[in-house]
């Protein structure tokens, strides 16, 4: 094979990867969106705290091991070493297997103790029971795809995700609704098991995606008739090749999941402990607290009616109060990660392009790159952050159906967009940060902004004046923190750093004017279209729009694109041309 067909083969593979990326995150937005508006506060909360749990085993057990298979098994293709690229899958698949039944183990026999200890929700036990086949299912496919992935065969990898997320839409939602609308009783169970039915979607298509993975990978196989000659390494030697290369990818990956599920105990724990505080008679309920949160007393007193009307009903005043706290928080992270998944691609991206300046010891053309990477960032991740801000409330409303208390969703999205802000740099400044080498900082970052947010958490939180509200707010300060000390690392460590003066300043004023325009125009609009849903959500689509029409404005006004930022996108000079940047 040509130099030429390799190239054209290694960006083939990327691009249909990237695009099976944005497709697949698009039917996830299509999934959680809807799901917000079926299934209640408490519901959702239940549905959150299981996905965090699945989530970190699912880091634990996948994130590094098919980096390493894949590199592994590219070099083994390389070199012709048929039977050494065998005995390196079956031994990762053996990794991936046991990692995967050791998993399965923790969330369907210990799902009580998971639910009640680790989740600090022992109505969750169902929801983490649903997802337990998930993860088994996922970390064998994640063995196919590494290998796959290592000949630079992405579709199997594309192909087996949309397969995931469609059965997540369609049989997730479907259960979720035919749940909904069946007579099981009492109330809060089929409140409970409509939950069930959204993990169970995930669960069938991580069946169906493995199935698929497995029959492709026996085809392949057969597919293959050069007799090899090579003499394979031992099992044991390949095991701590690949373990050497996928810890620290792991350790890098598992410290956010981590943080998340002390998170997710965390901020459960605190809000039970709040409402068994006042239940006790132990916190004076004052007036800044009803102010505050009359919607939240006013949950814990309707659970305290309905449990004294119908002592069967299954209703936990304390917990049940907690949950839908929980829950409206967990809606609003729906909403909170879209920006952070617009930045995945452009991360993808950077490590290839810095590494291949750096290579050729072209220190000009890698700060190019990461000027231009972290300016487009920028571009995409302030104005999102800013918009949400401004309109947290509307938003939520909009996308939920109005299924959610804006009064405490509204204000938990508007703290979350601007914690997005530094989501977005911190994971930019990780991947530059990696291109250039330096990849443990980046872990010790994230687990000192990881400590202050657990600290921030406790601490506000568990205020009766301030509950839920803290969980945002910990976040913000978590993200703050990373995002600062990643900009320092490079500013300090990085051969010739990005000027942040020049990356930042236009689109900070840019996106800061869209959002006070937005902001005007929705309260200006929110006087004439009340009264309704539909009109409510005329007012929030207007202010939208125009938010959108002033920033495009102001990008070009201020000049914020350059023309080399055009030149790295597809048809950039034509664009270049078009809008007249020089």
């Amino acid at each position: 094979m040509s130099s030429q067909q390799k190239k054209n083969t290694f960006y083939g593979a990327a691009a249909f990867l990237t695009l099976t990326t944005i497709l697949v995150k698009v039917i996830g937005a299509i999934y959680k969106i809807p799901l917000t508006a079926l299934l209640s506060d408490e519901a959702y909360g239940d549905f959150g705290a299981a996905y965090n749990i699945y989530n970190f085993f699912l880091t634990i057990s996948t994130a590094g091991l098919p980096v390493a298979l894949s590199k592994t098994v590219s070099e083994c293709n390389a070199l012709g070493r048929q039977n050494q690229k065998d005995r390196v899958f079956r031994v990762a698949f053996t990794a991936f297997l046991t990692m995967g039944i050791l998993s399965f183990i923790c969330m369907s026999v210990f799902s009580q103790l998971v639910a009640t200890h680790v989740l600090q929700n022992e109505k969750a036990v169902y929801a983490v029971l649903a997802l337990s086949p998930a993860v088994l299912c996922t970390c064998c496919c994640s063995a196919f795809r590494g290998y796959a992935q290592g000949h630079l065969n992405m579709v199997p990898t594309g192909v087996s995700q949309i397969m995931e997320s469609l059965c997540k839409l369609f049989l997730g939602l479907g259960l979720t609704l035919l749940i909904l609308h069946s007579a099981i009783q009492p109330d809060d169970l089929r409140e409970r098991l409509s939950a069930v039915g959204a993990l169970a979607g995930v669960s069938i298509g991580s069946i169906l995606s493995v199935t698929y993975l497995a029959i492709n990978h026996i085809r392949t196989r057969r597919q293959v008739k050069t007799p090899a000659t090579d003499r394979p390494d031992r099992s044991r030697d390949i095991l701590s090749r690949l373990l050497k290369l996928a810890i620290p990818i792991t350790l890098s990956s598992c410290t956010t999941a981590i943080v998340t599920l002390i998170d997710t105990s965390l901020v459960n724990g605190q809000l039970q402990n709040v409402f068994a505080a006042i239940a006790d008679g132990l916190t004076d309920v004052s007036n800044s607290f009803l102010d505050i949160f009359p919607k939240s007393v006013a949950i814990y007193q309707e659970n305290v009616a309905a449990l004294a009307k119908d002592p069967t009903s299954g209703i936990v005043p304390v917990l049940d109060s907690a949950r839908s706290l929980f829950g409206a928080y967990q809606k609003t992270m729906s909403v909170y990660n879209l920006p952070f998944n617009l930045m995945i691609p452009l991360t993808a991206c950077i490590v290839p392009g810095v590494s291949a300046c750096i290579a050729r010891r072209d220190g000009l053309g890698a700060q190019r790159t990461t000027e231009s990477a972290m300016r487009i960032s920028a571009l995409i991740a302030l104005p999102c952050g800013f918009g949400l801000f401004a309109l947290g409330g509307p938003i939520i409303h909009l996308l939920t159906l109005g299924n959610v208390d804006t009064s405490i969703a509204g204000p938990l999205l508007s703290i979350l967009g601007l914690a997005s802000i530094f989501v977005c740099i911190q994971l930019v400044c990780t991947a530059i940060l990696q291109a250039n080498g330096i990849v443990n900082l980046p872990i010790i970052t994230v687990v000192i902004g990881g400590i202050a947010k657990i600290i921030v958490n406790y601490t506000l939180v568990g205020n009766p004046k301030i509950m839920i509200f803290g969980a945002p707010v910990g976040t913000l300060t978590c993200f703050v923190i990373v995002a600062v000390l990643n900009l320092l690392i490079i500013k300090r460590m990085v051969p010739n750093p990005p000027r942040y003066f020049i990356v930042f300043f236009k689109p900070l004023i840019a996106s800061a004017l869209m959002g006070a325009a937005v902001w005007a125009v929705h309260g200006l609009l929110s006087q004439v279209f009340t009264g309704s849903f539909l009109l409510n959500t005329v007012a929030t689509a207007l202010a939208i729009l125009v938010g959108v029409l002033v920033y495009a404005v102001l990008v070009l006004a201020l000049r914020v694109l350059s023309r080399e930022d055009l030149e790295m996108m597809p048809k950039g000079d034509k664009i270049a041309k078009l809008l007249h940047i020089r």
